[in-house]
């Protein structure tokens, strides 16, 4: 199915245009790969500068719109989501590969980010304090701090993006947009609906590219800020290289997320939560369940349960209403699934189920089985660094003194959970888990739009994203006394 040839160009003042290079990337389902959806531009330091000068352009007028009415921009953008739900949850299944009913959920996180975020416009407010003096007013106020530069990530190529582009219009912001390279099309969508919505020129600006773009838009000295959702690795490059001039840093980085399953947990429930965290989009999701830290009293019994619901998981294309786990995004993922699978077999763990690629009876795309792994060293390589695949490490515990200890001796602190009918054991794992979204007895992946999406550790560096804590990312903070 043919695109609109606009929408593979980037989106700079207002008008959609070529990248000056001339260089071009192919965009494919990763699927089914006999199908291009399509050619997008490759941009380079030309069209970004080009993309911050447009942002800073705007900045001033925008600015002056304040919050209440720049949220009305984000309410039609809203209701023309809302209308266009099929169309957007179709371009993410066809370009990222997740189940059309995982692009679906998608679709509504942003809907409900927008709506979330278009309520906060009354209450961007400050404080009055007691002044010192008599006759005097002082107060405390928030303003934007300019253009900020949103790299996201092609995970979420809908929901991310928007936990970004939404809050930074509200705030006064204006933005340059550079998506993923494997999901450009969603990003073009997703910035032609705000255009339709009346956002005006070069308020929010679309550079297509990888590293050279990026890099060009940490290094251009009219961004304020940079918000970044990714790897750990380039998360830290792009903090090395805005360190120099102290750029502001919003970096929502890794995850090695444990589920702790004690002896007294109900193991039906936990089986079916740990499925959902671990092989859910594939496992591509910072949230994502990796490990399972189980009580050895309970291992046998809760191993039984994961290999058969994880055995029983039907592997297709997101467009197949009976799949049940969809490809990885691209050939690079797929390498890394089967390379640490191998790692941790060398490391003495076994393949419970899973365990290779799946090419039978499917179009050809990249299908990695739900493969879970039992008897996982806790300190062993899988059990450490993130797989972003189908790929499940069980890691066996002595209670729940020792539980914690493996959760917490990762460098990521994203997710914890804990599976328990001991009340006590439930609260005390919240106060000793070292991770930012904690769950009791429920999945340990999905958040919602008001309540920070943040990690501790190595898995975040500044703001949180979503909830009134994502303020102090897009805004600068004023004090002012005034003598009547």
């Amino acid at each position: 199915m043919a695109i609109d040839s606009r929408l593979t160009g980037n989106f700079v003042g207002g008008e959609w245009t070529v990248g000056e290079s001339g260089q071009t990337r192919a965009n494919v389902n990763p699927g089914d790969l006999s199908d291009t959806i399509g050619v997008f531009t490759e941009s380079g330091g030309t069209d970004v500068d080009a993309a911050v000068d447009a942002a800073r352009d705007a900045a001033a007028q925008w600015r002056e719109l304040g919050p209440i009415k720049r949220a009305s921009y984000l309410r039609a953008a809203e209701r023309l989501i809302e209308r266009r739900a099929d169309e957007f949850a179709a371009a993410i299944t066809r370009e990222q590969g997740k189940l059309l009913e995982e692009a679906r959920g998608e679709v509504n996180r942003a809907l409900a980010i927008l709506d979330f975020t278009a309520g906060e416009a009354r209450r961007l407010n400050g404080v009055t304090t007691p002044a010192e003096e008599p006759r005097t007013l002082s107060m405390t106020f928030r303003t934007p701090i300019g253009v900020v530069g949103l790299i996201t990530p092609w995970n979420f190529p809908l929901a991310i993006p928007m936990w970004k582009v939404a809050p930074a219009l509200l705030a006064g912001c204006t933005a340059v947009f550079k998506p993923s390279p494997f999901t450009p099309y969603t990003a073009a969508l997703l910035t032609g609906v705000f255009t339709e919505a009346g956002v005006p020129a070069g308020v929010l600006n679309l550079v297509q590219g990888d590293r050279a773009a990026g890099e060009a838009l940490v290094a251009n000295p009219a961004v304020a800020g940079i918000s970044f959702t990714g790897s750990l690795p380039v998360g830290t490059a792009i903090h090395v290289a805005g360190a120099p001039r102290l750029l502001r840093m919003q970096l929502e980085l890794g995850g090695k997320n444990a589920v702790i399953v004690l002896d007294d947990a109900d193991l039906d429930a936990a089986a079916e939560a740990i499925a959902f965290g671990a092989f859910g989009q594939a496992g591509q999701r910072c949230s994502a369940t990796s490990r399972v830290i189980v009580d050895r009293r309970v291992k046998d019994d809760l191993l039984e349960r994961l290999v058969t619901r994880a055995s029983a998981l039907k592997v297709g294309p997101g467009t197949d209403p009976t799949a049940e786990v969809c490809p990885v995004v691209n050939e690079e993922r797929l390498a890394a699934c089967l390379d640490a699978i191998d790692g941790a077999q060398d490391a003495g763990a076994k393949i419970a189920c899973g365990g290779g690629r799946v090419i039978d009876g499917l179009p050809e795309g990249y299908y990695v089985a739900p493969t879970v792994l039992r008897d996982v060293p806790w300190n062993c390589e899988i059990a450490q660094e993130e797989v972003f695949g189908p790929v499940l490490s069980v890691i066996d515990a002595d209670g729940f003194d020792d539980a914690m200890r493996i959760s917490n001796s990762v460098k990521y602190g994203m997710s914890g959970t804990i599976f328990t009918q001991n009340q006590s054991r439930a609260f005390e794992a919240l106060d000793r888990f070292e991770a930012g979204m904690l769950h009791v007895n429920r999945p340990g992946v999905g958040a919602y739009a008001h309540l920070p999406h943040m990690g501790v550790k190595a898995s975040q560096f500044g703001p949180p994203e979503c909830s009134p804590q994502v303020w102090d990312f897009y805004t600068d903070w004023k004090s002012a006394c005034i003598s009547y």
